[in-house]
């Protein structure tokens, strides 16, 4: 039995990646170059790509030393992202430092003693708010490490805490009900009213919400009852001693209470920010350092204790941020190959060849292996859409009814596959390791993208619309 283990014993995660990579890097000399014109949209303020312009081009296979090349250039195109997991893994360590999530965590993990199943639905709902107004994606990342201390605080572990976040985000970015960055690009692009055929996004999330919600409940009582059942049994075995013993618990003292205050007013401050002036990563990160800082300082910790808190805090999640910049590597390759293109192109014609009832489950399917490459909502509307539209058109299929196709294939693999930068970022924050969370998400995206299917049936069948 041991020997079979060891044989099927998932590889590293960087492995796994670089694997996909030489795939690619393979690829490039047997898959045709070629690419479509892209034009920029007034309209949108949008690089569109223009559906009847693809053509051949003269192939740029990747070399061998341009498959490592990729690795530093994936970095350098994710550097936003991974430098900001490196703030705030540094900063919220400052933060930790200090007592205060020890004492506020566990204060309201005592108050929910009893009562750990409320919680869970509580978080899915609050962070699938974020998910489906605003496209709460890499913003989920600060949270996490609140969500593992309150899961862990009340007998979980950090797959429940992680899970309740970054779930919840995705359950209300799967749905999409008025979310600007992926259906109101897309609905421009295919000429619909913005966030136009609500109603049956609202019943998505509902349904969505319900699923997930109960997903992780039973989760989490399954490791509560025995704690061996764990995905990530060794990693809480590791952390044991870290864990909030609600029964010996740190007072709370003016000085936390002055740290909360920072915290909350600093979540306030992103709150505007995000909605008000278009923040992104860099004004985030900024945010949370100026959190940590202010946090350390009010928390007696001096200036030097800061700074060596903030850099065992950005030195625990080395791995997991790197991951990000390896990932991004692939789409290097694909794209400097000249292959994307010739993939999106080439599936997009399968699809013209299936019978309607079909058809849109092809769109469905072509969605779903593009975002492997094109984790980005945005960018992924920006590439398929203006082939989808007139294809759905060519089929007498509904515009509305392709973006939701667009939407789910989009949305749902974004909690399991390894190129989704948000979510590595949000692993590497809890220390997951990527092979144990698709251990732990993989019959609940079974789910989700048979979810997916039912509803794209029924909006084919009642011509979701207004067109």
């Amino acid at each position: 039995m041991k020997e079979r283990n060891k044989r099927f014993k998932i590889p590293h995660t960087y492995v796994m990646l670089f694997s996909v990579m030489l795939i690619m890097a393979i690829l490039t000399y047997i898959i045709p170059a070629g690419e479509f014109d892209r034009y920029h949209d007034e309209a949108t303020d949008r690089t569109l790509v223009d559906s009847e312009s693809f053509h051949q081009v003269e192939r740029n296979p990747t070399k061998p030393f341009d498959l490592v090349k990729a690795v530093p250039k994936g970095m350098e195109e994710s550097a936003q992202i991974i430098f900001f997991i490196f703030i705030v893994g540094g900063s919220f360590q400052i933060i930790t430092a200090t007592g205060t999530i020890e004492s506020g965590i566990g204060n309201l993990a005592k108050k929910l003693d009893g009562k750990e199943k409320i919680m869970i639905p509580v978080f899915v709902l609050i962070f699938s708010i974020g998910g489906f107004t605003f496209g709460m994606s890499e913003e989920v990342i600060v949270f996490v490490p609140i969500g593992i201390a309150l899961a862990r605080a009340l007998g979980f572990d950090a797959i429940t805490g992680t899970a309740m976040i970054s779930l919840g985000a995705a359950s209300g970015f799967s749905a999409a009900v008025m979310n600007p960055f992926t259906i109101g690009v897309a609905q421009g692009i295919a000429e619909l009213p913005l966030f136009s055929g609500a109603a049956l996004r609202i019943v998505v999330l509902i349904v969505m919400l319900i699923i997930t919600s109960i997903y992780i409940i039973r989760y989490g009582e399954k490791v509560k009852k025995d704690p061996s059942a764990s995905v990530v049994r060794d990693l809480e075995i590791e952390e044991k001693g870290k864990n909030i013993d609600i029964n010996n618990l740190i007072t709370m003292t003016l000085k936390h209470k002055l740290i909360l205050l920072i915290i909350g007013l600093g979540f306030i401050t992103l709150g505007i920010g995000v909605f008000k002036f278009d923040w992104y990563i860099v004004e985030i990160g900024s945010t949370f350092l100026a959190m940590g800082i202010l946090s350390g300082l009010v928390g007696g910790l001096g200036p030097s204790k800061v700074a060596e808190e903030f850099v065992e805090g950005a030195k625990g999640i080395v791995f997991g941020a790197l991951v990000v910049g390896v990932a991004r590597g692939i789409l290097v390759v694909m794209t400097e190959g000249m292959i994307m293109d010739t993939l999106v192109y080439s599936l997009s014609n399968l699809i013209k060849i299936l019978p309607r009832s079909i058809a849109v489950f092809g769109m469905y399917i072509v969605q779903i292996i593009i975002n492997f490459f094109i984790p980005s909502g945005s960018g992924q509307a920006a590439v398929t859409m203006p082939i989808m539209t007139p294809l759905a058109d060519l089929l007498g299929i509904t515009r509305q009814t392709a973006v939701l196709a667009f939407q789910f294939g989009d949305a749902f693999t974004n909690s399991i596959i390894p190129t989704s930068g948000s979510l590595m970022a949000c692993l590497s924050i809890g220390n997951i390791p990527y092979e144990k969370w698709f251990k732990f998400i993989w019959p609940l995206m079974v789910i989700w993208l048979g979810v997916g299917g039912v509803f794209l049936v029924i909006a084919n069948a009642i011509s979701y619309g207004p067109f």
